[in-house]
């Protein structure tokens, strides 16, 4: 037996069957009153609130949760007033959110019907609590609890947009930690989220209630700081960062020193939009790290011109690479005792049409930065090897590699190769590194040397005395030449130390069996002072200025006639 029909606040117009037909579902379950009853029983029993509003506003009909949920609100004659009633026409509005008193949130729809308005409502709390929930999470850093990127700049970005130029006026800070990566490298992950959680603590304790930080990823986090006057609010607080997370930490019983660099870009004045604050301070941060740790920097316009001018030489760097535009010189080397040339360097030179002849001081560490030095350094072995083999005297030509190519996996077999296409004997290649090589993998680097070594291809320390100078590189590895800077050689005359430095150089590479070549010699006092202090080759403009490859053979062939005359 079906139950009873619903019984509604007023007298049901009309069969239930045809508004459900009204509907956009025109499916029916059964004919005339039994149609009607089901439909009533249906409706009755689900969770959802449902009820029919005539155009008067007056409720035609509604079910027990509609009645439990809705009595007595205020805001049916609110929908009806935002609706224009069409009798003739089925159509459906968008859903709406209603809030009720107690804060439970109301997903609200409504269907146009003959009769008025079929109106349909489900409660969404708990959905939209937990989209909340999920959008915090999305913009909230794991690790330390504070914000993120994601959420960094939609602050800044709401911020910016304000229409009260003082109320968007903010200082925008972005700082990292020196020494980070190492304590993470050697003490665990586990250990760095932990002190990375013990620095976003400091954070917060230094910033104002209204200030917004964000951990960037890494190390880097972010701040904006409002409602102060600035500058001088900025550098205050830069002030007391440095200080507050320069101090010592203890993280899971480790005694742990690391230190802060911050760059600052002041908003309007440094950037209208996100994307131009975030660099200016970005800038600032870089100037600020350059000039050493603990400091920080405010944005200045030529930091983005040295910017904008350093990204310009990378295109032109890329740009000569494709066109070929770099060239090999090279200058000779004159051993002391016999007098006679012993071999080259090679050196890479940048002509370009623009900008003139470019300096290695400016495009080497441009191409180790932005990942081209392992082809360039490639092609000037190769190219260096070719040429080599076509001189009229079988001479040694050296090749410096940076810290960046000896760490490629191809340059042994690089090597091997460019032996192999010129035909040159490996015992007339020599390359040159610099300390640098030797720091960081101690153990991979002398694999790789003494491969190179097992080639039959010699080599030397370049720049001895300026770097790291670990006299434990000398007796970890075999050197056939140790090469003395020209900054002690230019500097002898009047400085007492730079003769000691290269007599102390002479004397440690007699000792050890290895060539040592002073680098810079200009004059013929120069020459006399190193060959005093047992230098063995010289390397200089007193000898020659570098030489393109097709003037070699000439300056071979005349320094050979004046040695022959000088031996008569």
């Amino acid at each position: 037996m079906l139950p009873k029909p619903y019984k509604s606040r007023t007298r049901w117009p009309g069969n239930l069957a045809h508004m459900l037909s009204a509907s956009r579902d025109t499916r029916t379950i059964g004919h005339g009153d039994d149609t009607a009853a089901i439909a009533l029983c249906a409706l009755r029993n689900l969770n959802h609130a449902v009820a029919v509003i005539d155009p008067g506003g007056r409720i035609l009909f509604e079910n027990s949760t509609f009645s439990e949920l809705f009595a007595g609100e205020a805001w049916v004659a609110e929908l009806l007033a935002s609706i224009s009633p069409a009798a003739d026409v089925v159509d459906r509005a968008e859903p709406r959110e209603i809030r009720r008193r107690d804060g439970r949130i109301f997903s609200v729809e409504i269907v146009r019907i003959p009769q008025g308005l079929l109106v349909t409502a489900e409660d969404i709390s708990g959905r939209i609590a937990e989209k909340v929930r999920v959008a915090e999470l999305a913009r909230t850093d794991p690790i330390t609890s504070l914000g993120n990127r994601l959420m960094f700049r939609e602050r800044l970005t709401a911020l910016l947009a304000t229409p009260d130029q003082a109320a968007s006026a903010a200082a925008v800070l972005i700082l990292d930690l020196d020494r980070f990566k190492a304590i993470n490298d050697s003490l665990g992950a586990s250990v760095g989220d932990a002190l990375l959680g013990v620095v976003a603590e400091r954070i917060r304790s230094a910033i104002g209630h209204a200030d917004v930080a964000a951990r960037f990823g890494g190390d880097e986090f972010g701040i904006v700081q409002i409602g102060r006057p600035q500058p001088q609010s900025a550098a205050a607080l830069a002030k007391r960062l440095v200080d507050l997370l320069g101090r010592s930490y203890i993280v899971e019983g480790h005694l742990l020193n690391v230190g802060a660099s911050v760059g600052i870009a002041l908003t309007p004045a440094d950037g209208r939009d996100t994307d131009q604050i975030l660099k200016n301070a970005d800038l600032a941060l870089n100037r600020a790290k350059q000039g050493g740790q603990g400091s920080y920097r405010f944005f200045e316009t030529a930091m983005d011109e040295q910017m904008q001018a350093h990204r310009g030489l990378e295109l032109d760097f890329r740009r000569a690479l494709a066109l070929r535009e770099f060239a090999i010189v090279y200058q000779p080397q004159l051993n002391l005792g016999s007098k006679r040339i012993t071999g080259f360097e090679a050196l890479l030179r940048w002509h370009n049409p623009k900008r003139g002849l470019v300096s290695p001081a400016d495009f080497i560490p441009l191409a180790e930065e932005i990942g081209l030095i392992v082809p360039i350094g490639e092609w000037v072995i190769r190219t260096a090897c070719s040429e080599a083999a076509g001189w009229p005297q079988p001479l040694s030509v050296a090749v410096n590699v940076s810290a960046v190519q000896f760490g490629s996996p191809n340059l042994v077999s690089t090597v091997l190769s460019a032996l192999a296409e010129s035909g040159l004997d490996p015992r007339r290649l020599e390359l040159e590194i610099t300390e640098s090589v030797l720091v960081g993998d101690h153990r991979a680097a002398l694999d790789v040397l003494l491969k190179v070594r097992e080639l039959g291809v010699r080599v030397s320390m370049d720049d001895f005395g300026t770097g790291y100078s670990s006299l434990s590189y000398l007796r970890s590895f075999p050197f056939d030449k140790i090469k003395i800077d020209q900054s002690f050689v230019r500097g002898q005359s009047d400085d007492p130390s730079g003769m000691a430095i290269v007599r102390a150089i002479a004397g440690l590479g007699r000792s050890l069996g290895m060539t040592t070549l002073a680098e810079g010699v200009e004059t013929e006092e120069q020459l006399a002072r190193v060959a005093a202090d047992g230098c063995t080759d010289v390397q200089g403009y007193l000898i020659s200025r570098p030489l393109p490859p097709e003037r070699i053979g000439e300056f071979l062939q005349s320094h050979t006639e004046c040695a022959a005359l000088r031996d008569r």
